[in-house]
């Protein structure tokens, strides 16, 4: 039987979730760098588990946590998790949006304001002895209108940070109604097609949304648009974007996640990646960060309150 305050750490926690869980009463055993078959046997004697994203706690996984009831996902995205099964058996699954939306709203900002005012691009032409001005004009975003698909933590935090540029903020979002106010107007998708010309993508990953954007979604813009991931890689169709930087129809792109990456988004071997990432590699219109958005010095600390709140809310 499981100890009833025994929770394993999965992956390295912030100091601060150590901390504040002993005080809570609960014993915390450190194994995140234990492989796989030596926690097997390990896994029936806790209460709770804390993990980012190191394993796939599929119903084999969880059928060895005879007495688990609960998970504690530093961080945002549970596709590496099967959160049906889970709720299933009883166990409750957490994670933690709230900690990084502030880090990953500021990337994008960045993102933003990098395409439209062709930083990366202009700082790589100095850098080669090109002194470019007239063909590196910027955008003013305040003359432009920014569509914001996925108005949850993230996104409305990125409306946050607009309001402030004067520039127009529409926002879509499949589950929520009523949303709209004085940072964003509610809108349909079909009115971010006709008016946005700039997007950008804050909706977590499931079966349902694979490829969310792809051949069809970016032909149905009536603008060229700038497009902003930082999301999950796998809601974009790669080659579909190659498709659009091409025709024109994206005048540039700014991508936090690829569709490429392994779950633990640690590893990624660029030479080796399929062709339309190698476009990708070479596009000046294209800026890549290595899932860097919600990595802040900051970040760490940020999940480890949420989720012991959310913990001390739950069973105390």
């Amino acid at each position: 039987m499981p100890t009833p305050h025994k929770i394993i750490l999965i992956d390295p926690a912030h100091p601060y979730l150590v901390e504040r869980l002993t005080l809570l009463g609960y014993e915390i055993d450190d194994h995140h760098d234990t492989p796989l078959d030596e926690l097997w046997p390990l896994l029936g004697d806790y209460f709770g588990m804390v993990i980012r994203s190191r394993f796939t706690l599929d119903e084999e996984f969880l059928n060895r946590c005879a007495g688990l009831k609960f998970i504690a996902r530093m961080g945002i995205g549970l596709e590496h998790i099967d959160v049906k099964y889970a709720k299933e058996r009883g166990i409750l699954v957490l994670n933690s949006p709230e900690g990084s939306r502030d880090t990953v709203a500021e990337h994008t900002m960045g993102f933003i304001l990098g395409l439209l005012n062709h930083i990366e691009r202009a700082s790589l032409q100095v850098r080669n002895g090109q002194w470019i001005r007239e063909g590196n004009k910027s955008y003013e975003l305040r003359h432009r209108t920014v569509g914001i698909i996925g108005y949850g933590n993230i996104g409305s935090a990125v409306a946050q940070r607009l309001s402030s540029f004067g520039c127009r903020v529409i926002a879509y979002d499949k589950f929520k109604t009523n949303f709209g106010g004085v940072l964003a107007e509610e809108v349909s998708l079909e009115t971010v097609f006709r008016e946005a010309d700039v997007v950008t993508l804050h909706i977590p990953y499931e079966d349902y949304n694979h490829y969310f954007v792809n051949r069809q979604l970016l032909n149905s813009f009536r603008k060229p648009i700038f497009l902003i991931n930082t999301s999950r890689g796998l809601v974009l169709d790669t080659a579909a974007l190659v498709e659009a930087l091409q025709s024109g129809q994206v005048l540039g792109a700014a991508l936090d996640v690829i569709e490429y990456e392994e779950q633990s988004f640690n590893k990624l071997e660029v030479e080796n990646l399929p062709a339309p990432f190698q476009y990708l590699r070479r596009a000046e219109n294209v800026i890549l960060t290595p899932h860097t958005a919600g990595l802040s010095h900051e970040v760490m600390g940020a999940h480890a309150r949420v989720l012991v709140e959310k913990i001390e809310a739950a069973f105390h």
